[in-house]
């Protein structure tokens, strides 16, 4: 058997086992992959050759950022420019500086040695955030889009550092700027040709799934190929395809056909991280892995609350980006693996790498999945962060001095939009709340009273005046903001007739016991309605046409309100 075959069917394997046991644990599947490649490496030894480690794991980064790429909209961070640049290198450049001071001056590392570790602590990781914040269906929050900014502003640092680092003992600047002006004008000429020429070539092969899959591929490889040639990794080219298909009308037909390719190589990305591992000495390393761990959980996490208190956010947008970023990224590993493989570092400071990697990489899993719970603890304690802000960078809301909103609506997108509509209809004094910058900048510019905020936020809920309200909505299915505004409405106004909405039969029967009036289950009422109209296309089939003609003219409408919504 092919070593290659055996170790990515070995790496399924185990790696499927682990995900199904995480599942049925309730776990985050990020840490369970990690795991697995702890066994399959370190503790039993089945796959240890260096080379294959290597590769599976830079096709795994490759295949993923071309995936990131496709998802991305970039015209989402023009509002958090500032942040995203002149913030991220601020953040960058503290961080490396204190992470170099720790290093160099208390723990007595060398030069070379403590800038590597200045470099290695300084990146976040965009692959496991993204996929994160995706998950939770949050990157187009906020505070999402100021995490995506950042990252990418730390992905181009990043691809400076390496080229500086391989230029050690020789370095000179006219190379550096000559590679990226090259990539500046691929990537233009890239833009340019998907206007003019991919835009016919993929609405042609649109019409063939298969075709379609393959010119996908094609691109990722042809521009990881050409980036690699002019001397940047292949994974940045293989994050530039994916950001020119991205902007075709094709793409959600792109991103489905390689979310099983994606899904596939974040496996072997995750357990290469747990096989890269070298057993060492824990009590020779205990102290620098300690300071390791405490400037990338505790000093990341202080410096952005700071900036981005200074740059105008708000303390729960600025805790939630804090805490996101409390990880290293795989630029990282890429950036210890050169140091190792060159001389520059040695096992130690290798192992100490991925040690903090596998830790860090796998507390982001929980620290997301339970991230309002956990600004719910600190929130409170935060509040000298709102006080630095000078200016208030949140869009806050739009709301009539005086008015009284007998009805709040939560959650304007999907299915919000149609409830707003039919309470307008219905002469409703209406609030809506919102976490998507874009549609609270829509609502106000139409003049419909918002509130930009999250309804698991306690504060944003106390500047709804709930004791006014007659009718509260929520159309967002997370389970714990949903009991929460239960308790909170319950609390203030028990006479208010509450909806809320899930996805879980169970969860619905929880939200009924704790007081809910309804609960909308959209696959239930989605079948409710199909059955209501099967029951009048018995009597009238034209009634079907003119249900069908209603139906578009409705979606056309939202098109046009919404063109941001692909």
């Amino acid at each position: 058997m092919e070593p290659i075959f055996f170790s990515i069917g070995i790496i399924i394997i185990i790696a499927a086992i682990g995900a199904y046991l995480a599942r049925v644990l309730k776990q985050p599947l990020i840490p369970a992959y990690i795991i697995v490649g702890i066994i399959l490496g370190p503790v039993l030894g089945l796959i240890t050759e260096r080379s294959i480690i290597a590769a599976l794991s830079e096709i795994g980064i490759a295949f993923l950022l071309f995936s990131v790429g496709l998802e991305l909209n970039l015209k989402k961070l023009k509002d958090i420019g500032n942040v995203a640049t002149v913030g991220a290198l601020m953040h960058m450049g503290l961080l490396f500086g204190a992470s170099y001071v720790a290093f160099k001056l208390f723990l007595n590392y060398d030069n070379l040695t403590s800038i590597y570790i200045g470099l290695i602590l300084m990146f976040s990781s965009t692959l496991v955030i993204i996929k994160l914040l995706s998950d939770k269906n949050e990157l187009d929050t906020l505070h999402g889009r100021i995490i995506i900014g950042m990252l990418l502003m730390q992905d181009i640092v990043a691809i400076v550092a390496l080229s500086m680092l391989n230029s050690i003992g020789h370095f000179t600047l006219g190379p550096i700027i000559l590679m990226f002006v090259k990539g500046v004008i691929i990537f233009l000429l890239g833009l340019f040709l998907a206007k003019l020429i991919f835009i016919s070539v993929f609405k042609f092969a649109a019409k063939n799934d298969e075709l379609l899959f393959i010119l996908s591929i094609m691109a990722m490889f042809v521009f990881a190929i050409i980036y690699h040639y002019i001397g940047f990794s292949i994974v940045i080219g293989a994050f530039i395809a994916g950001l020119l298909l991205g902007s075709l009308p094709y793409n959600l037909e792109i991103i489905g056909q390689v979310k099983g390719l994606k899904d596939f190589f974040a496996v072997i990305f995750f357990v290469s991280i747990g096989l890269e591992l070298i057993p060492v000495s824990i009590s020779s390393i205990l102290l620098p892995l300690g300071v390791m761990l405490g400037l990338t959980l505790i000093i990341l996490p202080l410096l952005t609350l700071f900036l981005l208190a200074l740059f105008g956010y708000k303390k729960r947008t600025a805790f939630l980006t804090s805490i996101s970023l409390a990880q290293i990224s795989e630029f990282s590993l890429i950036i210890v693996a050169f140091g190792f493989n060159q001389g520059h570092i040695n096992s130690e400071i290798f192992s100490l790498t991925i040690l903090v990697a596998i830790i860090t990489i796998g507390l982001t899993a929980y620290i997301i999945k339970f991230d309002d719970k956990l600004y719910q603890w600190f929130g409170k304690k935060l509040t000298i962060f709102d006080k630095l802000s000078k200016h208030n960078k949140e869009l806050i809301s739009y709301l009539e001095e005086g008015a009284e909103h007998k009805v709040v609506l939560v959650g304007y997108d999907r299915i919000g939009y149609s409830i707003l509509k039919k309470l307008h209809m219905l002469k409703k004094n209406v609030v809506v709340v919102d976490l998507n910058p874009d549609i609270i900048k829509h609502l106000i510019k139409k003049k419909v009273p918002c509130i930009y905020g999250d309804i698991g936020d306690i504060e944003i809920i106390k500047r709804l005046r709930l004791e006014e309200a007659e009718l509260v909505i929520s159309t967002v299915p997370n389970h714990h903001d949903s009991m929460l505004l239960i308790k909170k409405v319950r609390e203030i106004n028990p006479e208010a007739t509450i909806i809320v909405t899930s996805y879980d039969a169970e969860d619905a029967l929880e939200l009924y016991n704790k007081g809910a009036d309804y609960v909308v289950v959209p696959h239930f009422l989605g079948g409710e309605h199909i059955s209501l109209i099967l029951e009048e296309l018995t009597t009238d089939l034209n009634k079907l046409l003119n249900i069908k003609i209603s139906h578009i003219k409705a979606l056309q409408e939202r098109r046009k309100r919404h063109p941001h919504h692909r």
